[in-house]
């Protein structure tokens, strides 16, 4: 009896040190082991839970592995046609000004297809966040080469690597919209260790308090690894990200109006 009213003290809310956000709802996620999607789904929903964003948020995801995005936010989602996504998200903002309005797009979405859509926003400078997961490849459709993917990287459909002779240089997207007077905050993160799980929830809370603030487009892009079409391990996959991803897609701030990140 002694041991269970000693467990009672410890169980109170004073002492609680984590919980799940009730912005993910009870779906099981479809992504593949050791993908980097489901982190950062985890901590969008606690971002919009403690700025008290719930009923405020407005999601758009296009077609690609974060498809599904609505069935593990408990938000309005709102489908895009493959690389729409920042159009819709433009319409959305200027119909619904005081909502809160953020796209969730992969490196075959934003940087392929939806090039133009991105550009054209951001130059514009729509009062909307978006979130750009680069895992240097198409991750839904079969892991073809997509404009992220690296110079001799191999994929389905550039078997014995990047040739960039023939199939011509990675797209940096990050550095091209960090140019654009429309945006405000751009940043380029990653989710693969703790230390930077904690920082990439740093930068995209920033950007949210920034389209509070209606200052333009904000831009976070998270750097990822997908085992699955690398074949490779999670661990594996996290090691040859480090070793060969970041190299050539540096994390850090790339356009920061305010040098110290808010808590």
């Amino acid at each position: 009896m002694a041991e269970v009213t000693g467990i009672k003290e410890i169980i109170k809310p004073e002492n609680l040190v984590y919980k799940r956000t009730r912005v993910m709802t009870d779906d099981i996620l479809h992504y593949c082991p050791g993908c980097g999607h489901g982190t950062v789904h985890r901590i969008l929903a606690e971002i919009i839970e403690e700025e008290g964003l719930q009923s405020e948020t407005i999601g758009i995801s296009p077609v690609g592995c974060s498809v599904f995005l609505y069935n593990y936010l408990d938000i309005d989602c709102q489908e895009a046609a493959h690389g729409r996504a920042p159009a819709l998200a433009t319409a959305i903002k200027r119909l619904l000004p005081d909502k809160f309005v953020f796209t969730y797009q992969g490196d075959g979405d934003l940087a392929a297809i939806g090039t133009a859509e991105t550009i054209h926003a951001c130059n514009r400078g729509e009062n909307i966040l978006i979130i750009f997961i680069n895992n240097g490849i198409y991750g839904m459709t079969g892991g073809q080469m997509a404009p992220t993917t690296l110079p001799g990287m191999k994929s389905s459909t550039s078997p014995f690597g990047r040739d960039v002779e023939s199939m011509g240089n990675p797209l940096k997207m990050t550095e091209i919209v960090a140019t654009l007077p429309g945006t405000y905050y751009v940043t380029r993160q990653s989710v693969h260790t703790p230390a930077n799980v904690r920082k990439t929830k740093r930068a995209i809370r920033k950007a949210v308090q920034y389209q509070k603030l209606n200052k333009g487009t904000c831009f976070v892009e998270v750097v990822s690894n997908c085992p699955s079409n690398w074949k490779m391990t999670p661990v594996q996959s996290n090691k040859w990200m480090e070793e060969n991803m970041f190299p050539f897609y540096p994390l850090g701030d790339l356009k920061n109006p305010d040098k110290q990140f808010a808590e």
